[in-house]
């Protein structure tokens, strides 16, 4: 999973988590806020009351009666100012019940005591429960959009800013990783970023490039100068060898051990030729300017090693259509390629096996070639060792030198063929060959 994605879901989860905590107190959160709006409410009223009883006497409310008692028309709110017999100071805002003309209602009520003239008296100020708690409904939804609306700006926020974060990480992975062709030699231009780890892992990774291409560079001009300079001295052995055969007075043994040492040396000349080989195409040095048909290179192929295919009674199949071309290639490293493949298959094969050459245009518009054997097929375990140099299989420990596959792979790369390859021990291989879409006609 990308470290976008990561972010995107963790900052989007963790907002998740708020919210729906926040729901989850929300109504408390409203009951608090109205009860204490409503407290402060009251505390005001009686402020308001106690003024007026300053200023103007409770003759002001009483009006000649010995008490004072008003509510609004809907019974919502009242007041009430009466003299008391309590000695000790009250004051307090709690929920009761109140009998106003025969209704039982619930009320927030503040009750306060005073002294007036000597005289204790009793204010209760009262707001109906009901009347407080309707709006606690429209709060709690405004609360909500709101919630949700910052949120949402939060949000897009954040996954903007870090867009422009790891914006220069993804810029490093797209122009250091993605889509590169070894060797490298395409110039490395520095990603511009402010942020000190992703110009670390920029520089890091353009360093370790280099080295890669150093050592790439090295290992090949090593092979190819071993592989040349090896051929003029085994060349010359195997003509001094060829001329001792000739020699009337060579004993039998001696001539015998003669041919033993020119089957070596034919073996060395065979190592060094595909290794030369191999450094040539590492190198590039194959120009890629021929059209190929396939049915023609695979009937070229088939009639070279016709006797080999009678000699285990093996039959090839070929479902390839003629009208296919493939551009921009080197016919020689393409037969190549494709006889390697078709000479394993016969190689490890069984006896009265079969081969089938199978190709077609994919939806992308990319062109799939797959060989397939009913040979002895390769363990899960070295599938992914196949292609490198000197690697042989359990199975095939005394045939061949293992550059075959060498060969194939880098013949492949040089031409940006993917090639996969899918086997099971004594059920056979295939090999499936996917060309790029700007090489198909």
């Amino acid at each position: 999973m990308k470290l976008l994605t990561k972010l995107i879901l963790f900052i989007s989860g963790s907002k998740l988590v708020i919210a729906l905590i926040f729901i989850l107190i929300l109504p408390f959160l409203v009951d608090k806020i109205a009860s204490e709006y409503t407290n402060f409410i009251l505390q005001q009223q009686k402020e308001e009351v106690l003024k007026v009883i300053k200023q103007n006497g409770l003759a002001y409310y009483f009006q000649g009666d010995n008490e004072y008692g008003s509510y609004t028309m809907l019974k919502e709110e009242y007041i009430a100012l009466e003299p008391t017999a309590e000695n000790s100071l009250i004051d307090t805002i709690k929920n009761a019940k109140r009998v106003i003309e025969n209704d039982t209602l619930n009320y927030r009520v503040l009750s306060y005591t005073f002294k007036n003239a000597n005289k204790n008296y009793l204010l209760e100020i009262g707001k109906t429960t009901s009347s407080i708690n309707q709006y606690n409904k429209p709060l709690q939804r405004f609360t909500l959009y709101l919630l949700i609306s910052l949120i949402a700006i939060t949000l897009i926020a954040d996954l903007t800013f870090i867009r422009l974060l790891i914006s220069p990480l993804n810029k490093i992975i797209k122009a250091r990783l993605l889509n590169r062709k070894f060797p490298f030699k395409d110039k490395h231009v520095r990603v511009k970023t402010n942020t000190t780890d992703f110009r670390y892992l920029d520089e890091s990774l353009t360093i370790l490039m280099r080295q890669v291409n150093d050592a790439f560079e090295k290992e090949k001009e090593f092979t190819a100068n071993a592989s040349h300079e090896l051929m003029t001295p085994i060349s010359i052995l195997q003509s001094k060898m060829e001329n001792l055969l000739r020699d009337e007075e060579l004993n039998e043994k001696v001539a015998f051990r003669v041919v033993e040492m020119m089957k070596t040396l034919d073996r060395l000349k065979k190592i060094s030729s595909s290794l030369l080989l191999i450094s040539r195409i590492d190198n590039e040095q194959f120009i890629k300017k021929d059209i190929i048909v396939p049915t023609q290179i695979f009937g070229e192929i088939i009639e070279e090693i016709e006797h080999r295919l009678a000699e285990k009674n093996i039959t090839i199949v070929t479902h390839v259509s003629k009208n296919t071309r493939i551009q921009h290639v080197n016919k020689d490293l393409l037969f190549h390629l494709f006889y390697n493949l078709i000479n394993n298959a016969i190689k490890f094969n069984i006896q009265n096996g079969k081969i089938e050459i199978t190709a077609k245009h994919l939806p992308s518009d990319r062109y799939e070639i797959i060989i397939r054997d009913t040979g002895i097929g390769i363990p899960e375990s070295q599938l992914p060792f196949i292609f490198d140099r000197f690697r042989k299989t359990n199975l095939s420990e005394n045939i061949g030198y293992g550059l075959g596959l060498a060969i194939v792979k880098s013949i492949a790369g040089y031409h940006d063929i993917q090639i996969d390859i899918q086997s099971e021990v004594n059920s056979g291989t295939t090999f499936r060959l996917l060309f790029p879409e700007e090489s198909i006609q």
